[in-house]
């Protein structure tokens, strides 16, 4: 399979986006939504072809509050001279078929899905054409598209949707389902670090052991190229769980509600600049960072065969 010509964002969040009611009772001033890095921001505009000329759709789909935060993005691309921003509030699979909508993307040079309830995406989004013309564009043009906490989590082909931190680690706890299908291999949880999600990505990979668990912080995220090489970007914490290795589990043999062991699992630890190549299983770890002109000029030729 020819890999994508199109770029995949994928970001760790910064608050919740409404998709629960603790959340809303503390977001209803807009100075309150704080956005993830923009550096990140930033980034995703100038990988986009048009840089700040693109044509920016962000998808608030995700979203209980989906006007507020879609004005909140609109304020904050305009800070980096991106004017040619729209909001798709899409509430529904008829919202979804709407030819404006369709006609939309079409042409958009990015395409951003706001944070939420990630099982929304993939309810209203899955098996539409909507998500069919995404999906070809993003293998066949110089397409951006990007995701932040929600939609990061639905990008993957497998996605987590339900799953409590404390108890990630009991058969049954973490529920699993399809996501958006955006790239293989791999399943995300976002949010990682300050929520304490290690242990419900751990289970997701013991029960999967073929794909690569990625765990995103806040302010954290990921670039990927031709649909394997992945870039670290942001300030935040990045962790990979490799579970080809494992030895051992007891998942398959343990009943609903017991605890889960496993044996051999791989943790990674990314920080801005390093990549993984997720062909490879190859991670490469910046050397020195440096600036030239306000430019970052990295030094990448320390490298580690995961495999070895």
């Amino acid at each position: 399979m020819a890999s994508p010509k199109g770029k995949l964002v994928i970001i760790g969040g910064a608050v919740d986006m409404g998709s629960n009611v603790s959340v809303l009772e503390h977001i209803m001033q807009p100075h309150y939504i704080k956005f993830f890095e923009k550096g990140i921001l930033r980034r995703i505009i100038n990988e986009s072809a048009k840089k700040e000329g693109s044509a920016v759709e962000v998808i608030t789909t995700a979203s209980q509050i989906p006007e507020l935060v879609g004005n909140e993005y609109i304020k904050a691309f305009n800070q980096l001279n991106v004017t040619h921003v729209n909001i798709l509030h899409i509430k529904s699979r008829e919202d979804a078929a709407n030819p404006e909508y369709l006609d939309r993307i079409s042409k958009a040079d990015v395409v951003m899905f706001s944070g939420g309830d990630q099982l929304r995406l993939t309810a209203i989004f899955g098996g539409t054409q909507f998500l069919q013309i995404l999906k070809k564009r993003y293998t066949n043009e110089n397409f951006v598209i990007a995701g932040t906490s929600a939609g990061a989590a639905a990008a993957s082909t497998h996605m987590i949707y339900r799953g409590q931190s404390n108890e990630a680690l009991i058969k049954g706890e973490v529920q699993i389902t399809a996501g958006l299908g955006f790239i293989d291999s791999v399943i995300v949880d976002t949010h990682f670090v300050q929520r304490g999600r290690i242990g419900r990505l751990l289970y997701a990979v013991a029960t999967n052991p073929g794909i690569l668990g990625i765990g995103l912080g806040e302010d954290a995220g990921l670039l990927i190229t031709e649909g394997n090489m992945m870039e670290a970007i942001g300030s935040g914490l990045i962790m990979l769980v490799d579970g080809t290795n494992i030895v051992e589990t007891n998942v398959y043999d343990v009943e609903i509600g017991d605890p889960v062991s496993i044996e051999n699992l791989k943790v990674h630890v990314m920080s801005i600049f390093d990549k993984y190549d997720l062909l490879q299983q190859r991670m490469i770890i910046k050397k020195t960072v440096r600036v030239e002109d306000g430019v970052f000029i990295t030094s990448q030729d320390s490298s580690n065969d995961l495999l070895q």
